[in-house]
């Protein structure tokens, strides 16, 4: 049996609107959230473009990964922000002080793996926090 972890952990959950992307993201902080006492996690989705004025609330794998969560007691916290996706990560991971950043990863050719994507690598890079990268099932991993 896993370790207890005593405590509040606070988790920056980053989306896209990559459906199957979102459940193993969240299949991954349910796993973790499963070991602590509480959590509290930020689910955020950066829109790079938005001339329509879509809300975090309106995309799929958001609410999906919300309404799960939820089920499983923790707290979550909506968040949207536009522009560039790794600063909008790098700057809601700092804002609201988390412990871990989950992001996606995306299945690469073999001479690709060397690299993460470049929203993964500038979070990897940018931060000193713990990031979870996390493939799909779609992705087979």
């Amino acid at each position: 049996m896993a370790q207890r972890y005593r405590g509040m952990v606070r988790i920056l959950l980053a989306l896209d609107d990559e459906l199957a992307q979102a459940r193993a993201q969240t299949n991954a902080i349910a796993d973790i959230v499963a070991v602590t006492d509480t959590a509290e996690v930020h689910v955020l989705h950066v829109f790079g473009d938005n001339p329509e004025g879509a809300s975090v609330h309106q995309i799929e794998a958001v609410r999906e990964a919300s309404d799960r969560l939820t089920e499983l007691g923790v707290e979550v916290n909506l968040l949207e922000g536009s522009g560039n996706p790794g600063d909008g990560i790098l700057r809601y991971a700092e804002e609201y002080d988390v412990d871990q950043i989950c992001v996606g990863g995306r299945k690469r050719s073999p001479t690709g793996k060397a690299l993460f994507g470049s929203v993964t690598q500038d979070v990897i890079l940018g931060t000193h926090r713990p990031v979870l990268v996390c493939g799909s099932a779609a992705d087979g991993g």
